[in-house]
């Protein structure tokens, strides 16, 4: 296999949400309509080239107030103004695949609109040079508030011990190669000692329990939502406080409003904050290329080349 196949850990994550998405209508009979999967992958990768094109129209007939602004496109942040600006397709995929995961919808039109809005937000809801909201996350709510068609079906996977197993293992491999490893151990142990001591006192069976943590929308949403790097806070300390704020506004959603789906409007509504926790501590933003190169100097034993702009 070519060493630049998988060098970056979002070829992991797309191969592995492809999977997840076979097995799902494959195994677990998912009635979905093969057209609204074409329609969801087509309608992210036209808004990312849409977007990435008049964003390089921008550079040419606005030179001025672009050179004073974030670059639209963060992962071309040290791009010259009249430099080509390459189409990014895995973050398109990833959301994408992640749309066909866990949204339900009965109309395309509510697939295209939750595609679109979904990747305009990377581009348009930014500060910093940084996009606070995670793609998928932005589209499945605004896919939810917009339309009557819209809805997450938490226990889709049913509570089958491998699936829980195949999520933690191929999770645990992207989570290695980006760092990530303690936003998801944050958000999972805080939520699961929370929901542990709500059994306790309530008296009920610890399958209750397993019930609740072993949902596969949970493990997807914590192992492949919730550690998107660049829509996270950069430093450690804030990533655990943020993913601890989050369990927490989850269960305060899921337990007191009875939401099934809380664990994506935490997400969206304390997203954010990440803006806030970026300045209160400083750390360097997340990068694809350099993970990409110490990925290649793993392979090759070489030093890593410069980021090719």
């Amino acid at each position: 296999m070519p060493i630049s196949l998988f060098r970056d850990a979002r070829d992991y994550q797309i191969a592995f949400l492809a999977t997840f998405l076979l097995l799902g209508i494959g195994n677990r009979d998912w009635s979905l309509r093969p057209e609204f999967l074409v329609v969801v992958v087509v309608t992210c990768l036209g808004t990312q080239l849409a977007a990435t094109l008049f964003s390089r129209w921008l550079t040419i007939v606005m030179p001025l107030r672009v050179s004073t602004a974030p670059t639209i496109n963060a992962s071309n942040a040290s791009l010259p103004v009249h430099a080509p600006l390459p189409i990014n397709v895995r973050s398109p995929l990833i959301t994408s695949l992640s749309l066909c995961l866990l949204l339900r919808a009965d109309h395309a039109s509510t697939f295209i609109l939750a595609g679109m809005l979904a990747i305009l937000s990377k581009f348009l809801l930014r500060s910093a040079d940084k996009h606070f909201f995670n793609p998928a996350n932005f589209g499945i709510i605004a896919a939810l508030l917009l339309t009557g068609d819209a809805w997450v079906s938490p226990g889709q996977w049913g509570e089958e011990g491998w699936y829980a197993l195949l999520f933690a293992g191929t999770g645990g491999l992207v989570l290695k190669r980006v760092g990530r490893w303690d936003t998801t151990a944050a958000f999972l142990g805080s939520y699961g000692l929370l929901e542990a001591a709500r059994n306790l006192w309530l008296g009920w069976e610890w399958d209750v329990l397993t019930h609740r943590l072993m949902s596969g929308s949970l493990l997807l949403f914590a192992l492949f939502m919730i550690t998107d790097p660049r829509s996270i806070p950069n430093a450690r300390i804030g990533r655990i406080l943020w993913a601890i704020a989050i369990a927490w506004l989850t269960f305060i959603l899921r337990n007191q409003f009875f939401l099934s789906t809380a664990v994506f409007w935490a997400l969206f509504a304390l997203a954010p904050l990440t803006l806030v926790i970026d300045t209160l501590w400083s750390a360097p933003r997340f990068s694809w290329q350099a993970t990409a190169q110490r990925a290649r100097r793993r392979f090759t034993g070489r030093a890593p080349l410069a980021a090719n702009p």
